[in-house]
């Protein structure tokens, strides 16, 4: 398994390929100083020929990043998935290419996971619910029961979701807020209960 991008959060992600027993070749990133992290070597920026058919994810933490990047790339490479052993997963559940799910993440039955989503630490994804791709649910967040947040949304830490709310596309829930009514496209919503504060361009 290869990684493109050296940062905290892939730090982190190594710590969940090592937990399940993934050997990690190394790392690409397009800062030229970084030669290392974690004593894994980084490589400069992404090389095919010496990723050839080893898995690759994408370790970076903001979401519109990750998805420039994986539309940059070539189509052919293959993704894999950072699950760390200590996260609960109903077998009903899809999880897509890329993803992530870090320690003590919680996903119930018959949740649909996107591809490059971020499902980060001691959050919570109850039944039904459907994260679009490039999405992230941030440390200690809280999805209830068929909630939908779409492509590029973050619910961020410590948030709440309550049952069957829609989150729009390219959206953020702020730290600690309370969900309690669908949420548009590119908006930023914060407070008990979340309320829209601005648009927002991510």
């Amino acid at each position: 398994m290869y990684l493109y991008g050296a940062s905290g959060h892939a730090k982190v992600i190594i710590d969940s390929l090592k937990a399940s027993g993934i050997i990690i070749s190394g790392l690409f990133d397009d800062d030229p100083d970084l030669k290392s992290l974690l004593d894994y070597s980084v490589f400069g920026s992404f090389d095919a020929e010496r990723l050839g058919d080893d898995e690759l994810i994408i370790s970076v933490g903001l979401n519109n990043i990750r998805k420039k990047i994986a539309e940059k790339l070539p189509q052919t490479i293959n993704y894999g998935q950072a699950i760390h052993p200590s996260a609960i997963i109903s077998e009903y559940t899809s999880i897509g290419e890329g993803t992530v799910v870090m320690q003590g993440a919680v996903i119930q039955s018959s949740v649909k996971i996107g591809k490059h989503c971020i499902i980060n630490t001691s959050s919570s994804v109850d039944h039904d619910c459907v994260i679009g791709d490039f999405a992230h649910i941030s440390p200690n967040a809280t999805l209830c029961g068929a909630v939908s947040v779409d492509e590029g949304s973050q619910v961020g830490a410590g948030a709440v979701v309550i049952p069957g709310i829609k989150i729009g596309k390219w959206s953020l829930v702020a730290a600690g807020a309370v969900v309690m009514k669908n949420v548009p496209d590119n908006v930023l919503v914060l407070g008990n209960p979340a309320r829209i504060v601005k648009k927002i361009n991510i």
